[in-house]
């Protein structure tokens, strides 16, 4: 059994509220777990103290018993200097799409034009008579 420390969506529509939960990586986003290790607010301001509750003790304690936490705790526990988060990079990020798409076509064609200009040129079909 694969345990996950993930975040759990409550509360009502348009006003979320996460649960971070231990659960079964094969269980639903929402459905059971095993323990709850605290709570994340979202919509509070990054200054407020109880826009994140987190047992720090207990997540240790999971994480030592084989628990993986998904990437935004893996955030939280780097923000408290319990766990180190490996920095991603995704250099076409910072590319805008339509710059992106129009390198992609240009590589295209130019791999679809070099076999092409080093084949031998194709002659043309003979007009067909009635």
């Amino acid at each position: 059994m694969s345990l996950v420390i993930r975040m759990a969506r409550a509360g009502t529509k348009k006003r979320p509220v996460y649960h971070i939960v231990v659960a079964d990586s094969r269980s639903p986003r929402d459905g059971r777990f095993i323990e709850r290790l605290g709570y994340f607010n979202p919509l509070l301001p990054k200054e407020r103290e109880d826009r994140l509750k987190f047992d720090l003790e207990k997540a240790k304690a999971w994480i030592a018993k084989g628990a993986q936490p998904s990437d935004r705790i893996m955030r939280f526990l780097d923000a408290a200097g319990v766990l180190k988060r490996e920095k991603r990079n995704n250099p076409k990020r910072a590319i805008p799409r339509k710059e992106r798409k129009a390198k992609e076509e240009a590589a295209k064609a130019a791999a679809g034009a070099a076999p092409a200009a080093g084949a031998a040129p194709a002659t043309p079909a003979a007009p067909a008579t009635t």
